[in-house]
């Protein structure tokens, strides 16, 4: 029979790099809420100045 034997370990996977991938998040949230940030801005500016 096939051996489903879990190869994590308690830290995660070994060849994983975690460090990596919570970095790359912190930085895809950062430019999510500035991006939003700055759209909300540019409808401000359209509000202001368009209406």
């Amino acid at each position: 029979m096939a051996d489903h034997a879990q190869t994590a370990t308690a830290d995660g996977h070994p060849d994983m790099d975690y460090a990596e991938h919570h970095r790359t998040y912190d930085r895809f949230i950062a430019f999510s809420k500035w991006t939003i940030v700055a759209i909300i801005v540019i409808l401000a500016l359209m509000a202001f100045f368009l209406v």
